[in-house]
């Protein structure tokens, strides 16, 4: 398991456990479903080890949980399991895909849309307010804290 930093940066320390491109792939994966340890290594078509080292390090952050189940004569093995944390990273994924699907567009369009359930109305990734009011982002200030790497 990778050393998160040891960094006032939220950011740093965010990235210390979900910072590899494959750790986003196991997210993708889990929140369309996967929860198998052979799901996730043929969706994602990565090394044996490199999977288990990235799922091992969600699980130490709580990110995952271990969840013990057993096929009718198979060993016991374990599913992985978003926990909340896991779920809260939804809003994370669907940002980088907004951004990919405006930035880096796919010739034949996006892969997944973006919809209010049960509805067409578009959903996209964005900055609310606590009376729940959308906010342009460039009205969005970042005021550095006494614990802000900056400041140091």
């Amino acid at each position: 398991m990778g050393k998160i930093p040891n960094d006032s940066c939220a950011i740093a320390r965010s990235l210390g456990v979900l910072g590899e491109r494959c750790t986003f792939l196991i997210l993708r994966e889990a929140v369309a479903g996967s929860s198998r340890f052979s799901e996730f290594r043929s969706g994602l078509g990565v090394a044996p080890d490199v999977l288990t080292e990235r799922l091992n390090t969600l699980v130490a952050y709580g990110v995952m949980e271990k969840v013990p189940y057993r096929e009718p004569g198979e060993r016991a093995r374990f599913s992985y399991v978003l926990t909340d944390a896991g779920r809260e990273l939804l809003v994370v994924l669907l940002a980088l895909q907004q951004w990919g699907d405006k930035h880096l567009p796919w010739p034949d369009g996006p892969s997944i849309l973006r919809r209010v359930e049960g509805t067409e109305r578009p959903v996209h990734v964005g900055f609310i307010d606590d009376d729940g009011n959308e906010v342009d982002e460039s009205s969005v200030a970042l005021i550095p804290t006494a614990a802000s790497p900056s400041r140091k």
